[in-house]
C-alpha cells in the first residue's frame, strides 16, 4: 500500500494556518479590489475539492489504498480554500463566500475511467502548481504572495503522490494504463491549441447540468477563469510552455522513454492503444 508512506511524508511537510502564514505582515495598501476579488474565486474553485473526492471514492471502490489517500488530498485541498476565506475574512469580510456560493460548486460528476480520471488530476496538479507560482508573483501583498507559494508546494506535492499511483497503475494494468495515461496526457499538454484552459474544474462532466457541468461555470463571475489568466497572472505562452515541459517531463519518467513533444506522446498513445482489444479498457485505477 501506498497510504501509509504518503501520509508520513505529507503529514511531515504539513503547514500550519496560524503559525506558517506570516499573517502580521499584512499591507492593505497592497490588495486591490481586484486581486481581492480573484482570491474570493479561487476560494470557492478549491472548495470543489468536495465534489472531486465524492467522485474519486465512488470510481474507486475497489481500491482502498487509494480511497484512503483521498483522505490527505481531501483535507489539504479544503484547507487551501480555508486559508483564502480566512484572509478574506480578516482583511476583506465582505468578500468571503456565502455558504451558498460554496454549495454552488458541489454536484455529482458523471462516471468516468478512473486510470484517465487519475491522469488528469495528475496534469491538474502540475497546471494549478504554475498558476500558483504565477499568482504570488502578480499579487502585491505580502500575504497572499506567501499563501499561493504554500499553496502551489501543496499541489506540487500532490502531483507527485499521483504520480506514484500512475506507476502502480503501469505495474498492475501494463499498456491498458499506459494507453489511457497517455491520451489523457496528449490533450492535457495540448492547451496552446484549444480557447479553453486544460484544468478539471473547466472541463465538463455532467451530461445532466450541461451547459452548467463545469466548476468554473458555477461562480459568481463565470467568466473570471479566462480574466485572471489572460488579463490578471499574465499565464502567457512562457509559462505554458513550462508546464508542458512537465507533463512531458513526467511522462517520459513513467513510460521509460523520452517525449520531447505532445507529437511524440501522440505516437505512442497510438502504439499503445494499438496493443488493447477493441472491447474497451479497464476502468479502475
Amino acid at each position: 500500500m501506498l497510504y501509509p508512506e504518503l501520509f508520513k511524508q505529507l503529514e511531515s511537510v504539513r503547514w500550519d494556518m496560524d503559525k506558517d502564514i506570516p499573517w502580521e505582515t499584512f499591507d492593505a495598501s497592497q490588495l486591490s479590489d481586484e486581486q481581492a476579488q480573484t482570491i474570493k474565486m479561487n476560494a470557492i474553485t478549491e472548495w470543489s475539492a468536495l465534489p472531486a473526492t465524492e467522485m474519486f471514492l465512488r470510481d474507486n471502490r475497489d481500491d482502498s489504498d487509494f480511497s484512503a489517500f483521498m483522505s490527505i488530498w481531501f483535507f489539504e485541498e479544503q484547507k487551501h480554500s480555508l486559508v483564502l476565506m480566512e484572509y478574506l475574512r480578516r482583511f476583506r469580510p465582505d468578500l468571503v463566500p456565502t455558504e451558498e456560493e460554496l454549495h454552488a460548486v458541489r454536484f455529482e460528476f458523471d462516471p468516468a475511467p478512473a486510470l484517465e480520471t487519475l491522469m488528469l488530476h495528475f496534469c491538474g496538479e502540475i497546471r494549478l502548481n504554475h498558476w500558483y507560482r504565477r499568482a504570488a508573483e502578480w499579487h502585491t501583498e505580502p500575504v497572499i504572495k506567501a499563501i499561493y507559494t504554500t499553496l502551489s508546494q501543496d499541489e506540487a506535492r500532490h502531483g507527485g503522490a499521483y504520480l506514484r499511483y500512475m506507476k502502480r497503475a503501469i505495474a498492475k494494468f501494463g499498456n491498458e494504463a499506459k494507453a489511457a495515461f497517455a491520451k489523457v496526457g496528449v490533450l492535457m499538454a495540448s492547451a496552446r491549441r484549444t480557447a479553453q484552459a486544460l484544468h478539471p474544474t473547466n472541463l465538463h462532466v455532467s451530461k445532466a447540468h450541461y451547459p452548467r457541468d463545469t466548476i468554473q461555470s458555477r461562480l459568481p463571475d463565470p467568466e473570471w477563469l479566462e480574466q485572471w489568466l489572460s488579463e490578471q497572472i499574465q499565464f502567457d505562452a512562457t509559462w505554458e510552455t513550462k508546464v508542458v515541459d512537465r507533463i512531458l517531463h513526467n511522462m517520459s519518467l513513467l513510460m521509460e522513454q523520452s517525449f520531447k513533444t505532445v507529437q511524440e506522446l501522440n505516437r505512442f498513445r497510438k502504439d499503445m492503444a494499438a496493443t488493447l482489444p477493441a472491447t474497451g479498457a479497464y476502468q479502475g485505477a
